[in-house]
């Protein structure tokens, strides 16, 4: 008896994590880490680093349940996500709707309380535009891809405002070099699944776009624009020569992905390019760690 409930425990426990989407917030962490690190200048106050990370993966676990507590009925309708905890019926919206608001609002709490209102306003924003604007849009319009490229790209402000307690040149920075990459990193996914889309009801670019032409610009401008954008910390002093030829290299790696998979248009490419875009960001902070200039 005690094994089973133990084992209930776990599965559910199981489902509250996965609503979290850990793969979306460990990229939220990651640019929360760069902004503060950066942010930092030759000194870093490691309580300070650690409570914006464990309340900002709060609000960012806390946006993802909303998410999926909102579509949850269009869930049902994709096989990517028809086994999520609530089309799957493991979880009910009330339960749900309660873990959604509780870490939310102790994630804003502690940003407010514990390090500055600034940064509790950035991830407060960061959810409600979210969560009211870019998931009903989702609905309605293609565009609601570059809505939702704001919250996404919001968290590395926060890490930067966590230790200045502003907002600079360089954390608008950080805020492009995230805006841009998620755009070619989304259009791979909704490559992919388009069909899922389809059935969904959300009006993703390649789900409409048939012979994949304008998904294969959007891709490439947006790679351009990332490669641009990426080479701005060494211009505006945050690193050095290093960085500044480490993400030109990977840059240029990121864009030719991007035009074979603007070419050529098939989901083995797709998946190529969604590869690289996962393990572009991380090398790309690192570098940014390894040849930061001291501030």
């Amino acid at each position: 008896m005690i094994s089973m409930k133990l084992s209930k425990l776990k599965v559910q426990l199981e489902d509250y994590w996965e609503l979290t989407k850990p793969g979306v917030t460990f990229m939220v962490i990651i640019s929360t880490l760069g902004g503060f690190y950066l942010g930092s200048g030759t000194s870093m106050n490691i309580i300070l680093l650690i409570e914006t990370v464990i309340a900002t993966w709060m609000v960012a676990g806390g946006t993802n349940a909303f998410n999926q507590l909102i579509e949850y009925k269009l869930d049902a309708k994709m096989k990517r996500t028809q086994n999520r905890p609530l089309p799957a019926g493991r979880l009910t919206p009330a339960n749900v709707r309660l873990f959604a608001i509780t870490i939310s609002i102790l994630g804003i709490s502690w940003l407010a309380l514990r390090v500055n209102p600034l940064t509790a306003l950035l991830a407060a924003l960061t959810l409600s535009s979210y969560v009211f604007i870019y998931t009903p849009l989702k609905r309605k319009t293609h565009l609601s891809t570059l809505i939702g490229a704001v919250p996404g790209a919001l968290p590395a402000m926060g890490g930067w405002a966590a230790v200045r307690g502003e907002i600079s040149i360089e954390a608008w920075t950080l805020f492009a070099i995230l805006f841009f990459w998620q755009l070619p990193h989304f259009m791979a996914i909704a490559w992919i699944y388009r069909d899922d889309y389809t059935r969904g009801g959300f009006p993703v670019l390649p789900a409409i776009d048939k012979d994949g032409y304008s998904t294969g610009l959007h891709i490439v401008s947006n790679c351009l624009a990332l490669l641009s954008v990426s080479l701005l910390p060494t211009v505006f002093g945050l690193t050095g020569a290093i960085y500044f030829v480490g993400a030109f290299v990977i840059g240029i790696i990121f864009l030719v992905y991007g035009v074979r998979a603007a070419l050529r248009r098939t989901n083995a490419h797709a998946k190529r390019l969604l590869h690289v875009s996962i393990i572009y960001l991380p090398i790309l902070f690192a570098l940014m760690f390894i040849d930061k200039v001291g501030l």
